[in-house]
Parts: structure tokens; sequence; C-alpha cells
């Protein structure tokens, strides 16, 4: 394998390594040759052996054969593949008309006015985009022609788009992606990582404020301190709660804003919260949000504080073609229709409950796993070599995610050392999804993570 696609793929978890390309059935190697023969560079596929979807429901996705494969890792359909109420809706949108935002659309201030009432009192503007890293892009630009500043804070190995603005703060996307000078990183909220004696937020607040004089020593005036609020690429963070007020103070009195990224932990994703950033008892100045919005329609969206971004609406015009655009809108009306028909949000605290409780009781005792974590329906099993030191065990996680896949179950990995099992289903998961899943999941721990 080329050095550069080796380097490649050690900074991606759970990849298919195209050197083995021979040793696939003979349909999949046709039709991946025929794809790396027309793709551009950077695309990959996930696990040892890829596997082709032709159609899903819920939290199901059916391959060619017609065989069955549970779905625990796609966040993006998040009431489910091919939710009828989503389908009707697009359909019927589409059979009629699909507009932009420069033309009165009762459908667009409905649909805002809907999304807005989700969210505290004064986070009351709504700016739409296509894609969160768009909308991470805007936020971005809306905070620094606000504050005045340059100089952004991020978690360590971060992810929040692909836009070259973004990426230059997304550390997770490796060296050969580098970072802006005006960019500081800063621990994620791993209480393991506080000094003895000190509490996280204490840990966490030091953190920001050595960022602060580090940027500004530098010639940096901070504009943000931006965070995953599930610090999903980290390796999952979703407890303990509270830190978040102190570190929020320090930003305030730097003269910056808090962006909360709701990509990953928005829409109930972590159960007891509509959004991310509300367990934690902060209001964000921006919060962006993406993926699930539209459930596999591109929308996204950035809600501000009004002050935040009045003098740029004021001065600065903005206008995506797509964005805000009749059939998205009717995208994301209808997942809006879906969470109060369905009551997703209870629906999450319960099987996430359900699963967190069920990986805990396999996996304890084993050498391998350092923790169980996090909130609804985002859970992570952290491998690692010995429990001592918590080396990460990046081998003994991908055996685990492909082992998962050959019996038909989806997963993923995550965290600097991808040794961190990503379990994030649509939200449609039913408690018989919760069993299947662990039945699966303890027949592979018998194999990879009892001692011996």
């Amino acid at each position: 394998m080329p050095s550069s696609l080796s380097r490649a793929l050690e900074s991606y978890p759970n990849r298919f390594d195209p050197s083995v390309l021979s040793a696939l059935p003979e349909h999949l190697q046709e039709t991946i040759r025929r794809r790396n023969e027309v793709l551009g560079p950077g695309y990959a596929l996930n696990y040892r052996e890829p596997v082709e979807f032709v159609s899903g429901h819920g939290a199901h996705l059916i391959d060619r054969d017609g065989n069955d494969y549970l779905d625990a890792y796609n966040n993006v359909p998040c009431v489910g593949h091919a939710h009828p109420r989503v389908v009707e809706a697009v359909s019927k949108q589409m059979a009629a008309v699909n507009t932009n935002t420069r033309y009165v659309q009762e459908s667009l201030v409905d649909y805002a006015e809907r999304l807005l009432a989700t969210f505290p009192e004064g986070l009351s503007k709504l700016s739409l985009a296509c894609s969160g890293s768009e909308a991470n892009d805007l936020a971005v630009r809306v905070a620094r022609y606000h504050t005045g500043g340059e100089g952004i804070i991020v978690t360590r190995w971060a992810y929040h788009g692909l836009t070259r603005e973004v990426a230059s703060f997304s550390p997770t996307l490796g060296k050969g992606s580098p970072l802006g000078p005006n960019v500081r990183l800063i621990d994620p909220p791993d209480p393991r990582l506080a000094a003895p004696g000190s509490t996280l937020a204490e840990h966490m607040r030091k953190q920001v404020r050595d960022a602060i004089d580090d940027l500004e020593r530098h010639g940096y005036r901070l504009a943000a301190l931006v965070t995953d609020c599930a610090y999903s690429s980290d390796g999952i963070f979703t407890d303990p709660v509270g830190y978040m007020t102190g570190v929020v103070e320090e930003v305030h009195a730097a003269g910056g804003v808090y962006i909360a990224d709701e990509v990953q932990s928005g829409f109930a994703r972590l159960g007891d919260s509509m959004w991310g950033f509300s367990r934690h008892g902060v209001v964000p100045d921006i919060v962006t949000m993406g993926k699930p919005m539209g459930n596999g329609l591109p929308i996204s969206g950035v809600v501000f504080r009004p002050e935040v971004c009045e003098e740029f609406g004021r001065n600065v015009r903005y206008f995506n073609t797509f964005a805000g655009s009749s059939i998205p809108v009717a995208a994301g009306a209808a997942v809006l229709d879906v969470f109060e028909e369905e009551n997703v949000q209870q629906r999450v605290l319960e099987n996430g409950t359900a699963l967190r409780a069920g990986l805990e009781g396999i996996t304890h005792g084993s050498p391998y796993v350092a923790e169980v974590r996090g909130s609804g329906l985002y859970v992570a099993v952290e491998i690692v070599q010995d429990p001592e030191s918590l080396e990460p065990d990046r081998a003994r996680a991908e055996d685990v995610i492909n082992d998962m896949r050959h019996r038909r179950v989806l997963i993923s990995g995550t965290a600097k050392g991808n040794n961190v099992l990503k379990i994030r289903p649509p939200l449609a998961f039913t408690s018989a999804d919760v069993t299947r899943f662990l039945e699966t999941f303890a027949e592979v721990a018998k194999d990879r993570l009892q001692a011996g």
C-alpha cells in the first residue's frame, strides 16, 4: 500500500483497506473498482468487508441479498430510514414547487417558529444552510464580526466540518489538514484528566483561561469557543454535567462567544433534553445543527442571540441558494412532526438507558474495557490494552467493530486512538433493537473482551 494511503487509513477509524480488494466477493470488487475510477480523492469505505445497502426502514438496512442489518451507527436518518412521514412530506412538496428564501414561503416561517420554540428564550434568530460544515462556517464568521476577534478554542480531537475555514479548527482531520495559527486546543471533559484535588469544572475552566491567555500573547483576541456537546470525535463525553458554567464565564469575560455545535448531540440524541447544551445549564450565544435536521435531506441551521447577529445582518449579505428551500424545509417539518407524534425523546431516554445498562453488564470485569459512557442513544465503550495505563487498543476495537458487522450489526469507532466503540443508532431504535444489539454484542465480547 502506498505510504500516503497508509497514513490516510491510520487517521480514520474502521476503514476498508483497498489492498485486500481481491478478497471480496466479485460483485463488490467490480463496483469498488468502478468507484475508484470515477470518484475524487479522500473517499473511504467502512469495514474490512464493505457492505452495500438497497433499502432501509426504522433502524434497519437491507443489503442486495435481502439480509437485515441492525443500524446502530447512522445518526443522519434520525427518525428512521425512509420514514413514511418524511417520504410523504418531501414527495408532496417536490410535486408542487421548490423555491428559495428570496420568495415568501409560509412553510419556512412556520418551520422556523416551531424549531426556535425548542430553544431557550433569547435564542431567537435562525439562519439556514445545507450542511453542518456550512453552519459552523457561518457561525464563526458571525462570531468574528460580532467580537472583532480571530481566536478559536476547540477540544483536542474535535471535528466541526470540511470547509477551509472549519477544517482549520478540526484537529481530527489529521496532520495533512493543518490548524490555523489562531486556534488553541483544550482537553475534552474527561474527569480522568483533572489533576488530583481538582474538579472537572476547575480543570476545564483553567484550560480555557490558559488558551485565552496564549491567544492574547500571540496577538489574537478571542472570537469563540466551539464545542461539540457530545465530544464525539474526542471519545464521547456527555457526563458529568455542570462544568460548562465557569467555561462560558471565561469566554464572555474575554469578549468571546460560545458556539454549541449540536450537529451530533442535538434533536434529543442525548435523551434527557432536546439540545446537548441544555444538560449543562448554560445558554450559548450561537447554536449550530445539521445531519438529523432533515432526516437525510441537506438542511442545517444556525440559531443566534439577536444581538450577536444583528450587525452582521445589517452589513453583510447572506444568501445560500438551496438553504431554506421548500423541499428540505418540508423534510425538517416532518421530522418535528415525528418527534411529537412518536414521543421520540422519551423513547431515546428509555432505550438508551437499557442499552447502557446492558453494555455495562456484559463488559463488567473485562480487562479490556475502561468505561461504558454516554447518554441517550449515544454510547461509548472504551477499549484499552489494560485498565491501569488506559493505553488505547485500536486493533481490539476494530476487531469488535468488524465482528459486529459480520453478525449484521453496524457500529463504528472514534477518539484519537480509534479505540472507542461509537454506538449511535437512528432514534427509531426500539426495545427489540436494544435486545438484538445486546445479544450480538455479548457473543462478540466472549471472543474479544474476556481475559485469557
